[in-house]
């Protein structure tokens, strides 16, 4: 084994741990909303509210990230925008009020975005200098980050330790972590020559084209995360706990096919795998659609998460790929998606008040189909343009 090859899969290995990190934040923060919403004082619309500033924070800040890379290269930019994130974790528990809340949970979402495309970048150009897929793996490491965040989280608060305490030890032991790995990753600098991003740039054609198909999963992601334990209540009359197995059920499907979907995509290619995981997600939201028992809605979710598990990935790979500035492409088409799961749960809670919970998902069915109709924008046409120290 040569050194660039050890240092591309250390490299590897560290950027997975990375996303880990990133996720386990995301996680931590998740499960105590309630104690933030009780201690900032907000009622539930305005808990709503305020839980839109995240993604409004990460599509402002999110263009940034590629002309912090530029100027630091891309470890010193991710150590210091991982180091950012992981310390925001801190900023909302302490929100005495609703505009403390919006400004905290703003410049923790800023940061965040930012963190999240300079590590896809990076995971980027690990795959193309190993010459396999790795993303799926890379999302499928965030997605246990989640839940192992969200299970201390979990344990923190039946042991009823305050958010601020628990927030601050996380952030602190996730910080210290990520400065250690960030060391190990690829130190990548830009051409002399290289003239720097701009601040704020619309993303190539392409990029938009890409940010539309992980639209589509994102918005079925979203849906059935916050309306999956809902649809079998209301439609189906299931009990409380019946009707949460189903939302675990779905992210645990999901996180099972990002870890696996990397051999997938090596095997088949991104085109004919996101066609297939249209197929695969489209026949799950039929069963939603179609079931009179909880068990059957249950298997629909569950075939929708694994077939958006590997399209988001595989739409941050396919941005990389589309020119010289991968975190630029990359920005644009973080900012569709962040977009969709903003948007997601309350245009499904619009189309449920206007008609029904079942409509609702018929329209998930539907952008389910177009994951495989408009599969083919995610192919990929690799390029470098930096140099590894």
């Amino acid at each position: 084994m040569t050194n660039d090859t050890a240092l591309v899969k250390r490299s590897r290995y560290a950027v997975a741990a990375v996303f880990c990190v990133h996720g386990s934040v995301t996680g931590s923060f998740a499960t105590r909303v309630p104690w933030i919403q009780e201690h900032a004082g907000v009622s539930a619309g305005q808990l709503g509210l305020a839980l839109a500033f995240p993604a409004l924070g990460a599509a402002v800040m999110m263009p940034l990230a590629a002309r912090v890379s530029h100027r630091f290269g891309t470890r010193a930019a991710l150590r210091g925008l991982l180091a950012l994130w992981t310390l925001a974790l801190i900023l909302p528990s302490l929100a005495p009020g609703l505009l403390t809340l919006c400004a905290a949970l703003f410049v923790y979402g800023g940061t965040s975005g930012m963190a999240d495309v300079a590590m896809n970048a990076l995971g980027i150009e690990v795959e193309h200098r190993l010459k396999k897929s790795i993303m799926s793996g890379l999302h499928g490491m965030w997605s246990t980050g989640a839940l192992l965040g969200s299970a201390v989280g979990t344990l923190a608060a039946h042991a009823n330790v305050s958010a601020r305490l628990h927030h601050a030890v996380a952030a602190v032991v996730l910080t210290l972590i990520g400065a250690v790995l960030c060391h190990f990753v690829l130190n990548l600098h830009p051409e002399e020559d290289t003239e720097p991003p701009a601040r704020f740039a619309l993303p190539p054609k392409s990029a938009l084209l890409i940010g539309a198909v992980g639209f589509c999963a994102v918005f079925a992601e979203g849906a059935s995360l916050d309306w999956s334990a809902v649809y079998l209540r209301d439609i189906l009359d299931s009990s409380a706990g019946v009707a949460a197995g189903a939302t675990t059920g779905f992210a645990l499907t999901m996180a099972i096919a990002r870890l696996t979907g990397d051999a997938v995509v090596d095997r088949f290619g991104a085109v004919r795998t996101v066609r297939c995981s249209g197929v695969i997600a489209m026949l799950g939201g039929l069963l939603v659609v179609i079931a009179s028992h909880p068990i059957v809605a249950m298997v629909g979710f569950g075939l929708i998460g694994i077939g958006i598990a590997v399209v988001v990935p595989l739409a941050f790979a396919a941005a990389g790929h589309t020119g010289a500035n991968a975190s630029q492409a990359i920005a644009g088409v973080a900012t569709i998606t962040y977009a969709s799961g903003l948007v997601a749960p309350s245009i499904i809670g619009g189309i449920a008040q206007a008609s029904s919970l079942t409509t609702s998902f018929i329209v998930v069915t539907a952008l389910a189909a177009g994951l495989a109709i408009f599969a083919r924008v995610l192919a990929t046409r690799p390029t470098t343009t930096a140099a590894a120290k």
